[in-house]
């Protein structure tokens, strides 16, 4: 059986899966039943200074649903805690007892003065807390205070109350970022300046979920008024997965202990996560769509991918997938592929034949014959785009084929080498490098 337990900055838990800074964490009874339901570890929802915020008491959340009524995306507009910090400070401390094996991570906002992380950093670690997650990355209400993506929008602010942080507490230290930036890189590096153990990402992304037509209003609103609010499920997972990438492969962070939050609902999510570098998942809307007890099927599901394919331990396959991202610069612009059609499978929709047909390269032929309806593809329209592939309803009916050494593509006429070249040394590349310099 594989071992799914989970050490991360020496914070031990028996699985990957932490709930992530949200509601579900916000009380010693969502937690209790979250540990209880098998997740291995939680963030408690952000803490702050008292006098505590002030919520509304309105809509909260909205979805983003597809047309066969799955949440797709939901956003929210609460703000950190609104409890008293000492009510939270009690709970956390006696969840924690209660629950030695699991990770308790507690999440803090407060605002960006030395004083007030001075203060509030010895308070958590008498909880007996395992480490603590820096909110820079709220994009809504207490960004405009100065804190949340206020700060994690500035590196050099990052860095500062890293160090504070670092300087303040024995606790290990996880920098949350925001994704509301252009190059997730820079406070990833500004993170690992400051001495953060590590980083988690990504959080909420500003969002505006609709618009009611027939009011002209925005959707949802509180009294006729609405504001923007951070965005997360499924349809963030892209995104996320593609700033854990970029800290994971770029130089000054690579190696830097990443927790990866976004979009995760399945085991499949997890070990995509894992596979590009995170050493645990936080998971926050699948808990709120689905409940508690989702977290059952992911250990599952992990465990059966790592005895299918021989991993032991998370470690074996943590990052195994980094290597394989490259800038498009690197990518090899001498391999070529071409769509096949499985006739056998293919249900003669036609759906790969009008969107190749309207949008791409019209190298999907369709006939009819007998009242029989026919898609091939034809090799000299083909560039291996792979839309076919990806939306055809058969899974595996449309795959690619690599062309081999010594075949010719019938788009170009051309011979297929098997050699690599990429766009650095493109003859049609102004900026090209001369080849073996």
């Amino acid at each position: 059986m594989a071992d799914i337990r989970s050490n991360f900055l020496g914070i031990s838990s028996p699985n990957p899966f932490w709930l992530a800074s949200a509601p579900p964490t916000d009380k010693e009874v969502n937690v209790t039943r979250a540990f209880e339901a098998g997740w291995g570890g939680v963030v408690w929802k952000t803490l702050g200074e008292d006098p505590s915020v002030v919520n509304v008491n309105g809509p909260r959340y909205s979805t983003l649903m597809s047309q066969d009524r799955h949440v797709i995306g939901l956003n929210n507009i609460e703000l950190i805690t609104d409890r008293p910090l000492h009510t939270n400070l009690e709970e956390i401390k006696r969840v924690k007892r209660n629950w030695p094996d699991r990770a308790m991570i507690v999440s803090l906002m407060v605002p960006c003065e030395e004083q007030s992380w001075k203060n509030i950093l010895p308070l958590v670690e008498d909880t007996g807390a395992d480490g603590i997650e820096l909110n820079f990355g709220c994009p809504h209400g207490m960004s405009e205070r100065g804190m949340g993506a206020a700060v994690g929008q500035v590196p050099e602010y990052i860095q500062m109350v890293t160090a504070w942080c670092k300087y303040y507490s024995r606790l290990p230290v996880i920098v949350k970022l925001t994704p509301n930036i252009t190059d997730v890189r820079q406070p990833a590096r500004a993170a690992k300046a400051g001495g953060a153990d590590a980083v988690s990402l990504i959080n909420t992304i500003n969002s505006i979920m609709g618009v009611d037509l027939d009011r002209m209003v925005m959707s949802p609103s509180t009294d006729g008024w609405g504001s923007h609010g951070g965005y997360c499920g499924p349809a963030v997972k892209p995104i996320a997965l593609n700033m854990v990438a970029e800290i994971a492969r770029d130089a000054q962070t690579a190696g830097l202990p990443i927790s990866g939050i976004g979009g995760i609902t399945t085991w499949r999510d997890a070990a995509e996560y894992i596979a590009l570098g995170c050493g645990t998942v936080q998971v926050c809307t699948a808990a709120m769509v689905y409940g508690f007890k989702i977290v059952q099927d992911m250990c599952d599901g992990l465990s059966n991918f790592m005895d299918e394919h021989g991993y032991e331990t998370i470690d074996d396959f943590r990052g195994q997938a980094v290597p394989t991202v490259k800038d498009w610069k690197n990518l090899n612009l001498n391999h070529i592929d071409k769509a096949v059609i499985n006739q056998d499978a293919c249900i003669q929709c036609g759906r790969c034949h009008v969107v190749c047909e309207d949008t791409s390269h019209q190298a999907i032929t369709f006939t009819k014959e007998g009242g029989v309806r026919k898609f091939e593809v034809n090799d000299a329209e083909c560039v291996g785009c792979n839309l076919c592939v990806s939306i055809c309803p058969v899974p595996e009916c449309i795959t690619l084929r690599a062309l081999e050494p010594g075949e010719v593509d019938a788009r170009t006429g051309k011979v297929v080498t098997g050699e690599y070249a990429n766009w650095t040394t493109h003859p049609n590349n102004p900026q090209r490098v001369a080849a073996g310099a």
